[in-house]
């Protein structure tokens, strides 16, 4: 209710950007002029000053300043800050076709890669190696996402998400670098490993991980010696959480001896944290 309008709608306006929120604008930053300026531009026009005038205070160029003056003027010719910041957003809105919906042949390629239930990172790497010399063949694995997943792109029919291997007619945005859920505080990283433990020579190094069952019910966590091979099976019937891990582990590993207890690598699942 917040915009004036009910939830079907609301889905329907995700459902148009394939579950993705729009760049809308691209925050108009960089090279854009600021709403700051473009105030400086307005209380400058209305004392009369010239365009030279107005481009020595912003440091920009006059170019810059006529182009905005003709670009972002009101309907009765007048220039406003906000009606120019508007109009300016408005039109860094509105996306350059997409590259799939220009090259036909390009499009046609991606479809029948997109059927055979390649994945798009697969794609992406195909059109480089078959067309080296032709920048005009590749595709990068977003555009086809993009393509797939919002409407408005207008390139690659929705119906092409089922032979995705999600088999999502909505895309969930990922995290970005450095979001990790759960992260391990204090981490100690893999290139931290001594160099016996790599090479295999000296037993005594595990690596462990954990295998989740069916509908996340049942969990076994396994330990594999690493120069030997030998695997060791830890039941988890109470869960498989940090508090349910840790001391099963710690258990487990105080049945070895002490020449056996060296090392031990586990993955940055979070069951480990503790």
């Amino acid at each position: 209710m917040a915009v004036g309008t009910y939830r079907k709608q609301g889905t329907r306006w995700v459902a148009a950007c394939g579950g993705v929120r729009p760049r809308r604008g691209r925050n108009l930053r960089g090279r854009c002029l600021s709403f700051g300026e473009r105030e400086e531009i307005a209380l400058a026009r209305a004392r009369g000053e010239t365009i030279r005038a107005i481009a020595r205070r912003l440091e920009r160029t006059p170019s810059t300043i006529s182009r905005e003056l003709r670009r972002n003027a009101d309907r009765d010719g007048g220039y406003r800050a906000t009606t120019a910041h508007a109009l300016a957003f408005e039109r860094a809105s509105r996306p350059k076709p997409a590259k799939l919906a220009t090259n036909p042949r390009l499009r046609e390629i991606v479809q029948d890669d997109l059927r055979r239930r390649c994945s798009p990172e697969q794609i992406a790497g195909r059109l480089r190696r078959r067309f080296p010399d032709d920048p005009e063949m590749w595709v990068s694995t977003e555009t086809i996402y993009q393509s797939l997943y919002v409407q408005s792109r207008g390139a690659l029919r929705r119906e092409l998400t089922r032979y995705l291997r999600t088999g999502r007619s909505l895309r969930k945005p990922g995290r970005q670098v450095g979001q990790r859920k759960n992260r391990i505080p204090d981490m100690v990283n893999i290139a931290e490993r001594p160099p016996e433990a790599d090479d295999r020579r000296v037993p005594g190094h595990w690596e462990g991980d954990l295998m989740i069952g069916k509908r996340n019910a049942t969990a076994i966590a396994t330990l594999v010696e690493r120069a030997s091979g030998f695997a060791l099976l830890l039941p988890l019937p109470d869960g498989y959480k940090p508090e349910h891990v840790a001391p099963a582990l710690a258990r487990k590993v105080q049945t070895l001896p002490d020449a056996l207890r060296r090392s031990l690598t586990w993955d940055q699942g979070p069951e480990m944290r503790d």
